[in-house]
C-alpha cells in the first residue's frame, strides 16, 4: 500500500473509531489528525469534503463489516432461526465485556443515523442504503427457507429495528442481556 494510501487508510480508521466512540457532531478534525497521526493537508486531499465524507465513507465501510458478518452468520446454520439467533448471541457476546467497544472497527449505525438523520440528509440516505442492504441479506435467507417475499421482508426489518434497539439498550446497561431477550423472541418473530 502506498504512502498516500496509507494515511488515507489511517484517517479513515481515526474517524470511524472516534464516531464510533463520540458520535459525529463530538467528533473534531482536529481530533480525528490527531489521533491519525496525518498532516491535515491529507484530510483535505483525501477527504475534499471533509467531516461529512468522512462519515458517510465511515458509514460504507462499517456497514460492509457487518454486512460480511450477517451473511457468514447466517450461513452458518440452514434453518433461519437458528441463524438469525446465531447472528444475534455474536453481537450480544460483544457486549460482555464493554470497555473493548472501544476497540470495534465499525460505527454503530443506528446512533449515528438518530443523530443525524433530521440535520444532515446525505448521511441520513446512506444510513437508509446501509439498514437496506442488512434488510436483504435476511430477506434472502427467509425466502431461500420458504418465506413469502412480503413476510420476509416484514421480518428483515423488524429483526434489523429489533436488533439496532437491542444494542442502544446494551450499551446503556453494559449488558448483553436486552439482545439475548431478542433473541429468545426469534421463533415467535419467524412463526410461519
Amino acid at each position: 500500500m502506498s504512502n498516500k494510501n496509507q494515511s488515507r487508510e489511517k484517517i479513515l480508521q481515526a474517524a470511524t473509531r472516534l464516531f464510533h466512540l463520540n458520535g459525529y457532531h463530538a467528533t473534531g478534525l482536529n481530533q480525528i489528525l490527531q489521533e491519525s497521526g496525518a498532516p491535515k493537508g491529507s484530510l483535505y486531499y483525501h477527504f475534499p469534503n471533509g467531516k461529512e465524507q468522512l462519515a458517510a465513507e465511515a458509514i460504507q465501510l462499517s456497514g460492509q463489516i457487518i454486512a460480511a458478518d450477517i451473511r457468514t452468520r447466517l450461513n452458518a446454520f440452514d434453518d433461519p432461526i437458528e441463524a438469525i439467533q446465531y447472528n444475534i448471541q455474536l453481537i450480544a457476546e460483544q457486549f460482555n465485556q464493554v470497555e473493548k467497544l472501544a476497540e470495534l472497527p465499525t460505527v454503530p449505525l443506528g446512533l449515528l443515523a438518530a443523530e443525524t438523520a433530521l440535520v444532515n440528509e446525505n448521511l441520513r440516505q446512506i444510513c437508509e442504503e446501509t439498514f437496506d442492504m442488512w434488510d436483504n441479506i435476511y430477506i434472502e435467507k427467509l425466502t431461500s427457507s420458504g418465506y413469502s417475499e412480503e413476510r420476509a421482508r416484514l421480518i428483515s426489518i423488524t429483526t434489523n429495528a429489533l436488533i439496532e434497539g437491542g444494542v442502544t439498550l446494551c450499551l446503556t446497561r453494559k449488558s448483553s442481556e436486552p439482545l439475548l431477550q431478542i433473541q429468545k423472541m426469534i421463533p415467535l418473530l419467524l412463526t410461519k
